[in-house]
């Protein structure tokens, strides 16, 4: 998942092109940032390894690691490109998810020095307000009665990342904070660390 912009993508396109691997490249199929910016993440996950490392899980420092390359990669070449036409390098927001089902890994990204990316928030809380066995989920009583209602408590491990907030209970939402990366391991262990992007 993608939210967010490269800034002058337009103008940058043919170099981001340049940076990305054939076995990458072969996977993008339209025109959009997002696209092409996956297909760059990827070619930095695949670095040594030999083709195709989407294809199974990799660690979580990897993927950290692969965001940092390409964001870091992309930022150069806005820097390149746009020096070389003598224009101001407009600031890029990149929020971005990647899971493979067992394991996640979010960041929420603007190379600005007082500006914000977009919202991007996390919950291990919210899972029972949004199921509507439990109470607490706005019309639990008229859809599911009460008699199969669980205990809040009964509901399983769960993180949510979303844009905006998907309960009205704020207490359930954290905003991820400005070039931070969320990383969940397969033992639903979370932490929260900062990007390491040269700005």
């Amino acid at each position: 998942m993608h939210n967010g912009s490269i800034a002058h993508f337009d103008k940058i396109k043919r170099e981001v092109l340049l940076a990305i691997s054939d076995e990458a490249l072969q996977q993008v199929k339209g025109t959009t940032d997002s696209e092409h910016f996956a297909a760059l993440f990827f070619t930095y996950l695949d670095k040594n390894r030999r083709g195709r490392a989407w294809m199974t899980s990799q660690p979580l420092s990897d993927a950290k690691c692969a965001f940092e390359g390409a964001i870091t990669r992309i930022l150069e070449i806005q820097n390149q490109v746009m020096g070389r036409a003598g224009a101001q390098v407009e600031a890029s927001s990149l929020n971005c998810v990647v899971t493979d089902g067992t394991q996640l890994l979010a960041i929420r990204f603007r190379n600005h020095s007082t500006e914000h990316p977009p919202s991007l928030y996390l919950s291990t809380r919210a899972g029972a307000t949004l199921n509507r066995k439990y109470p607490g989920h706005p019309n639990h009583v008229e859809e599911s009665g009460q008699g199969d209602l669980g205990d809040e408590s009964e509901h399983g491990e769960h993180v949510i990342v979303a844009s905006e907030p998907t309960t009205y209970k704020e207490k359930e939402w954290e905003l991820i904070g400005k070039n931070e990366c969320v990383m969940v391991g397969v033992n639903m262990v979370l932490s929260q660390v900062s990007l390491d992007i040269p700005l």
